[in-house]
């Protein structure tokens, strides 16, 4: 059996419920298989991905950024999984948050990277793992 040392952990499946476990982002799929048993229901997942979510002060610096390039009063609510186009960014905004992201971490995010991100969490999250790569290159 095998251990793998992790900070935090995301467990994520194709399905759209949501609770939150250790302060991090879940999505299981509660299926019913006949009946219950003792009262706990049947869990199943179409696919299981560990992943590990950025650290908090680089998702609160991700925020910053975010609030600033938009210009976001202090007060906006702007959480992890607040996506871009929601807090009213278009296109172009999110390319100008992504050559901010990588000004500030001093790192390069490739264009089919950064297509891929539309939340604060993915950002920070592909963040601290370019970070990471670059620091174990360096």
């Amino acid at each position: 059996m095998a251990a793998v040392p992790v900070t935090c952990v995301r467990l994520t499946t194709t399905s759209m419920h949501t609770n939150q476990i250790l302060g991090k982002t879940s999505t299981l799929k509660l299926v019913p298989m006949g009946r219950v048993t003792r009262g706990f229901p049947c869990l199943r997942t179409s696919r299981f991905q560990i992943s590990c979510s950025a650290k908090p002060e680089t998702v609160n610096k991700v925020i910053e950024i975010v609030k600033t390039q938009l210009a976001l009063s202090a007060d906006s609510e702007v959480a992890p999984d607040s996506k871009f186009a929601t807090l009213g960014a278009d296109s172009l905004d999110t390319v100008e948050i992504v050559m901010t992201l990588e000004e500030e971490f001093g790192i390069s995010v490739e264009e089919e990277n950064s297509q891929n991100i539309t939340t604060v969490q993915e950002a920070a999250d592909l963040i601290e793992k370019l970070v990471e790569k670059k620091n174990t290159t360096a």
